[in-house]
């Protein structure tokens, strides 16, 4: 961490942020009003969380990040551009979702550029997983939707065979991969890897209307 995510998290969280804890979150009550519920799950360093904050002041958006210095570094957007509708949950996202987030509750689900773990025998550390796939299933209202986006190539078809697999669980662009919407930001990062010619794909899946039974 930067003395600057330092000082911002110490001074800031205790406002933004929601204490990890083992009863499920009341949704209005954390952000005083209805809307559209968002889980982004390893923001990084925020700066797609903020923009889609700002672009969508409707949107109540919880992010969730281990990593100390990305929640310091969003903190300080969210002080910078007065956002009020971003909460942070500094926690593992496996613990959150099992115990803070109520079943049928969410509207999406964002989990932009995972941690590719590209050694085979660390595959098994990434996040985009059959069970974990399950538990979001879970979690989403009926007609929520999952986004999930990569630029690494083998880790984007896996993410495609574990989500289509899921029977709950239809793909938005029928089958492959969706293009790139407008409401997902372009993050420098990104934006450097596309100059390059590295691949992006996006994969947008809706929760099925009748889950458990296979649309056809």
């Amino acid at each position: 961490m930067t003395e600057s995510q330092r000082n911002t998290r110490s001074r800031s969280l205790s406002t933004w942020g929601i204490a990890y804890c083992t009863e499920t979150l009341d949704f209005k009550e954390i952000f005083g009003r209805p809307g559209p519920q968002i889980l982004e799950i390893g923001f990084g360093m925020g700066e797609t969380t903020a923009e889609m904050a700002r672009s969508h002041p409707e949107w109540n958006l919880i992010g969730a990040e281990v990593y100390r210095a990305g929640v310091g570094a969003l903190l300080a957007r969210i002080e910078k551009l007065g956002l009020t509708n971003i909460r942070i949950i500094e926690h593992d996202v496996v613990e959150i979702l099992t115990h803070m987030i109520p079943d049928q509750s969410l509207d999406a689900v964002h989990v932009y550029f995972p941690d590719p773990w590209p050694k085979k025998r660390h595959h098994k550390r990434r996040l985009i997983q059959s069970g974990f796939v399950q538990l979001l299933v879970q979690k989403l209202k009926e007609g929520a939707v999952i986004h999930t986006a990569t630029d690494w190539p083998e880790y984007a078809q896996q993410m495609l065979e574990v989500l289509t697999a899921e029977p709950n669980l239809l793909n938005l662009a029928g089958s492959g991969f969706s293009d790139r919407p407008a409401w997902r930001p372009l993050t420098k990062f990104e934006s450097r890897g596309l100059r390059l010619g590295n691949p992006v794909a996006d994969l947008i899946f809706k929760k099925r209307d009748n889950p458990g039974v296979k649309n056809r």
